[in-house]
């Protein structure tokens, strides 16, 4: 399963609460260990990680690192330990031997064959089927991979050791290791220098600030400095100024180095950049949007109507991508550390800002870009949204060589196009030329040779003289090939085979559990997977991500966190004017969206 590279999720110090349920489904899920040497295993002093990663497959799995050494992991809400914790407890699962040639097999993702186990003198170990199970080499005692079971110990003895032995899971020196400790190691390092930095920054420098008073007095000393035309070197100078990037050359009028530009772009990099853009858009939003009388303020909808406004235009502003990944914890940041704000949880799970320090000589000192607008991110949204128009989707249905002979009157071949109108009215005709109505009723047709051909089936030859009216049209649209038209405005029609495929909208299960939201079919009817993402993403201040569709080269589904069902199609419905008949998994929504 990490015999190739695995896309890691997400990374999060597990919480006290879920520590202590980590040993107690340790303990009932190995029940050889003692209290004492789970104690020992996973002690409350120690970081404990959990990284959430989706296998070369798309396998979901959790993993449980201990001081950047993978201990644990859980796949289909099952424990299995690594070979590094089996290494500390070689006996903690059932041990199967094979020959040391076999171990780069294992590595390279194959499963442990019955041929290659090596029987002890005592014999295999009882198993079942589905056991974990440890395989170690010959004349070494130290576990070197981790699978299941495929069968029970005596079917094996009745296969006669011939087949597959165990389902091979984990191994030693597979991606597992190597990817997950390069994985924290690069995170780690990465947040500690962006807070270096941003510590730096906020403090005015390399120096440390000493009081108010001595801060504002530098600030003002390198504004008469700035505006005297004098060029200031000095960091103490540069103070927050550096990182949001809110006093450039540019915002002056001034022309700046074009090697200066390029070398600071080169140093950056996109989360750097993001939490630049985050910091930027909060200052902006303490400073010009929010009021005293607004607060207390929810963080959501500081985040919505005042943050997101504050976004300069060209940019998106994406707390995914930022080195914080959540607002809660950027918004803890600004308040333990800096102390910008206050925030305290007035109901539970809602966080709200109570305080705000406009006091701040940080705050005090910036400055508002004057290219940034309230108006700019719905002036956006507003465009794309207003110049959109669902298409004209018609059903069409194209000639088969099987019901050809009926068309040939009309000039229709082979894989030719018709609407079920036309189809009708060749068929009236075609029935009316040869005089094929029924003398005794005319509602029923006369079926003669090439109507038998293309419309009855082998049973029906001897059996079936007549058929009604509806029943030679329904049997020939059901021998043609379908097909549709869509017309989008300005633009020439584009007819494709099959039948149209509904945008589809399913909820789906990830790790521990969490719901997610996913949205195919939307290249159908024109719209951007990627506007649709953005859009959401702001609607209901959930992450939204791009993924490709499995088998689908021109395609990519929308996966936004949480049952959205009910934002999604009020969205498609009433935003993008998409009929209902054309979106699938309406019914999918959670009660309290319903109750809307």
């Amino acid at each position: 399963m990490f015999s190739k590279p695995f896309r890691v999720k997400s990374n999060i110090v597990i919480k006290g609460s879920d520590r202590r349920k980590l040993k107690a489904d340790l303990l009932s899920a190995f029940p050889s260990l003692s209290p004492e040497d789970i104690s020992e295993l996973l002690p409350n002093k120690e970081e404990l990680n959990v990284v959430k990663i989706y296998a070369h497959k798309g396998e979901a799995v959790t993993l449980y690192v201990l001081q950047k050494n993978p201990l644990l992991f859980e796949l289909d809400k099952r424990l299995y330990p690594t070979v590094y914790l089996l290494w500390r407890y070689p006996a903690l699962l059932p041990v199967f031997q094979t020959w040391p040639p076999v171990l780069q097999k294992l590595i390279g993702g194959a499963d442990l064959m019955l041929p290659g186990v090596v029987v002890p003198s005592r014999g295999l170990p009882e198993v079942n089927q589905g056991d974990c199970c440890s395989v170690t080499l010959v004349n070494n005692r130290a576990p070197v991979a981790v699978g299941k079971a495929a069968v029970s110990t005596s079917e094996m003895t009745s296969l006669e050791m011939k087949g597959r032995g165990l389902f091979v899971l984990h191994t030693y020196m597979d991606y597992l290791w190597l990817v997950v400790y390069i994985y924290l190691f690069l995170f780690s390092y990465l947040v500690s220098y962006l807070f270096v930095c941003l510590f730096v920054c906020l403090s005015g420098g390399w120096g440390f600030l000493t009081s108010e008073q001595e801060t504002e007095t530098e600030v003002e000393k390198c504004e008469e400095r700035q505006s005297s035309g004098e060029t200031v070197s000095d960091p103490a100078c540069c103070g927050l100024e550096k990182l949001i990037l809110t006093q450039t050359e540019e915002d002056k009028g001034e022309p700046s180095s074009e090697l200066e530009e390029e070398h600071q772009e080169e140093k950056k990099t996109p989360q750097e950049e993001m939490d630049a853009l985050l910091l930027q858009c909060f200052f902006h939003a303490l400073k010009s949007k929010v009021r005293k009388s607004e607060l207390p303020l929810l963080t959501s909808t500081f985040l919505r109507n005042h943050m997101f406004s504050c976004c300069p235009s060209g940019k998106q502003l994406d707390i995914k991508r930022s080195s914080y990944k959540k607002l809660s914890k950027f918004l803890q940041v600004m308040q333990q550390q800096y102390h910008f704000v206050r925030v305290k949880e007035l109901s539970k799970g809602v966080e709200s800002i109570v305080e705000v320090d406009w006091k701040n000589p940080d705050l005090r000192s910036f400055r508002v870009p004057e290219e940034t607008s309230v108006e700019t991110t719905p002036v956006q949204e507003e465009v794309e949204e207003e110049s959109y128009y669902p298409p004209e989707i018609t059903t069409l249905y194209s000639v088969s060589a099987r019901v050809e002979p009926l068309f040939i009157g009309a000039n229709k071949r082979k894989g030719a196009t018709l609407h079920p109108a036309e189809v009708r009215s060749i068929i009236t005709d075609y029935v009316k030329n040869n005089e094929l109505v029924d003398n005794n009723n005319k509602n029923y047709v006369t079926i003669n040779p090439t109507l038998c051909d293309c419309l009855l089936e082998k049973l029906e030859y001897q059996e079936v003289e007549f058929l009604k009216w509806d029943d030679v049209f329904s049997r020939t649209l059901g021998r043609m090939n379908e097909c549709y038209q869509l017309v989008f405005p300005g633009r020439a029609p584009v007819i494709k085979k099959g039948h149209v495929e509904p945008i589809d909208i399913s909820v789906a299960s990830r790790g521990s559990n969490k719901k997610v939201t996913l949205i195919k079919n939307l290249e159908v009817y024109g719209l951007n997977p990627g506007v649709i993402a953005s859009t959401l993403q702001h609607r209901v201040q959930a992450s939204a991500v791009l993924q490709p569709v499995p088998g689908a080269k021109d395609r990519v589904l929308v996966q936004i966190q949480g049952n959205q069902v009910h934002q999604v199609g009020n969205l498609l419905l009433d935003h993008y004017h998409i009929a209902r008949k054309y979106i699938q998994g309406l019914d999918k929504a959670s009660k309290s969206g319903k109750k809307k």
